[in-house]
């Protein structure tokens, strides 16, 4: 792929443009040809669980964005559970309202180093400022629909100029992905549309294709017209080489299917611009599995059985009739008071084809076994957990339930790490760096790589196993030491209490700002230390003050008080 990059800086036309239209548009095609088997799974998925996303066939126009869809959706409890998981993940993972990730240095302890540890407080602090004033929550929460049903999200981080970044979430048949030799995704290409005006905005008319100006200049503004993107590694980079030639990865806009010679966009990145987590993978696959493939199955017959339920009812509450063959062509009504009028009332007349109603309790069985195992297949009895309980439990049985289902989540917390949180972080914080809105790091750090931990509630109760056990070593050990109270040994002295401290508040993700630094600590007790031994001190002064008083008001006879005697036998002795 170097042989054209060298040539190629500006958009628009220019010598190595054909080149490089020629390479992207055979790679799109290839990508599009290895995707089919997803794209017809996808389809399905949408078709039974989430209708409104997914881009299969051909894009829709304007004109019929709006049209219903969901027609094979009787029964909405895929899409109510599917519902469920994304808010939960949301709130659990990525919620707006509480702390989900905190910055620490790698191979360095900034618990007792407070210019770091300020520094890492607001870092965090700001990063989180942006995130909020940004549409970034509202692309994460549209990241986990994508997840929960078609198992791989896709999503742009562009640089704003109002808002630091700006997200665009892709939908499943929309994007193309693939993967490097270590099974990151590190390459996107994708198909959409765009309007004639959003076009001109976006890229200038100097850039767009004779039709674009054409539909342009004859104010056919909200035609759509189908675009393409292609962003992977530059392959040619160049490190410290000013402009695109110098970027670690690359992106192309063009017109599908327009002038070959001809691109809307060019430009380098100096990271990775999008995120593309994965439910789960399975070897080197690019596009990952997610709950919704688990419960298409139970969402399929779900349909059916509803469907077969549905009609059962509709043949008992209307009834196929039978008639004489002489009421053929003659006026009929069953409707409610309608009267028809027979010759002969014994011979002819209307009645049900059969009178036996069809027993549906089996099926209507069925439907709530469908029903609870899609739930468990979005994890919804695990956010819905207290709400269905169907008695009152102690709050410690409700705790132990609820890792116990943690754990469900696992996998997927673990791979959310480093596909979806990681990236997004350090692309945000890169981005607020360029344009110097993070304050310049502690020298001791200079040049160093953070770590991004994330302290979300879901996360929180995956650690609880270890703060449980925290907690329980504690209490047994001071249970312990009740019985050693007034001897020289003890089980506390097993116990390192500041680290203890410093480890529970580590897996509570509390923020250091909490956590006294042990410079100050150790000044703090040797403070302490002073004002103790100041005091004995003065309470052996005062001791020694009142037994001299004593002795001096003591009398033993001769003119002599206590005092004068022990001085007077002490003088003796000398």
């Amino acid at each position: 792929m170097g042989y054209w990059m060298q040539s190629i800086f500006t958009t628009g036309g220019g010598p190595g443009v054909r080149q490089l239209r020629e390479y992207v548009d055979q790679r799109l095609v290839g990508l599009r040809s290895d995707r089919w088997s997803w794209w017809q799974h996808w389809r399905q998925l949408s078709d039974f669980i989430l209708p409104r996303r997914g881009r299969y066939l051909t894009y829709p126009n304007q004109a019929t964005k709006g049209d219903p869809v969901g027609s094979r959706i009787i029964n909405e409890t895929p899409i109510l559970a599917h519902r469920t998981l994304a808010a939960g993940l949301m709130a659990g993972l990525t919620s707006p309202a509480r702390p989900w990730f905190r910055l620490s240095m790698r191979d360095f302890d900034s618990s007792d180093n407070t210019p770091v540890k300020l520094w890492l407080d607001e870092v965090t602090r700001r990063i989180k400022v942006v995130l909020s004033q940004s549409n970034a929550y509202n692309a994460l929460h549209v990241i986990y629909e994508e997840l929960g049903c078609f198992g791989t999200g896709c999503m742009l981080i562009e640089e704003d100029f109002d808002d630091i970044i700006r997200c665009h979430t892709l939908t499943a048949g929309e994007y193309y992905v693939a993967s490097s030799y270590r099974d990151e995704i590190d390459t996107l290409y994708r198909e959409y549309v765009l309007t004639t005006g959003q076009i001109v905005e976006r890229f200038g008319i100097q850039n767009c294709s004779p039709q674009i100006k054409s539909l342009w200049m004859s104010g056919q503004l909200d035609k759509e017209v189908r675009i393409a993107q292609a962003i992977e590694p530059n392959d040619d980079r160049a490190p410290q080489v000013p402009g695109l030639k110098g970027r670690k990865f690359r992106s192309v806009i063009w017109e599908w299917g327009q002038n070959p010679d001809l691109v809307l966009d060019l430009r380098g990145y100096y990271e990775l611009p999008f995120v593309a987590p994965r439910w789960s993978v399975i070897m080197n696959d690019s596009y990952g599995r997610g709950p919704g493939m688990e419960a298409l199955a139970s969402s399929k017959m779900l349909q059916q059985l509803e469907k077969r339920t549905a009609q059962a009812i509709d043949k008992v509450l209307n009834p196929p009739m039978v008639a004489d063959v002489s009421m053929k062509n003659e006026p009929a009504s069953l409707l409610p008071g309608g009267v028809t009028y027979v010759a002969n009332m014994a011979q002819s007349g209307f009645k049900p084809a059969y009178q036996v109603p069809p027993d549906i309790r089996g099926a209507q069985e069925k439907i709530q076994l469908c029903e609870q195992r899609i739930n468990r297949a979005f994890f919804a009895d695990l956010f819905l957990m207290i709400s269905q309980l169907d008695t009152v439990r102690t709050a410690t049985e409700i705790v132990e339930r609820k890792q116990e289902k943690m754990l469900m989540l696992g996998p997927f917390l673990e791979r959310s790490q480093f596909e979806l949180i990681n990236p997004m972080i350090e692309r945000v914080f890169a981005l607020m760096h360029r344009a110097r809105l993070i304050p310049p790091a502690p020298r001791e750090i200079a040049g160093s790589h953070f770590d991004i931990e994330c302290i979300s509630t879901l996360s929180d109760a995956q650690k609880s196993t270890a703060t449980t056990g925290i907690e329980r070593l504690m209490a047994f050990t001071g249970n312990l030491a009740a019985a050693y109270v007034g001897q020289p040994d003890s089980p506390l002295d097993n116990i390192n209490t500041d680290e203890v401290v410093r480890e529970y508040a580590d897996l509570l993700g509390v923020t250091q700002k909490l956590i006294v630094a042990q410079r100050q600590r150790d000044l703090m007790r040797k403070g302490r230390l002073q004002q103790i031994r100041r005091e004995q001190a003065a309470q052996v002064a005062n001791a020694a003050a009142q037994g001299a008083k004593t002795l001096s008001q003591a009398d033993v006879g001769g003119g002599q008080n206590a005092l004068q005697m022990m001085l007077g036998n002490a003088g003796v002795e000398q």
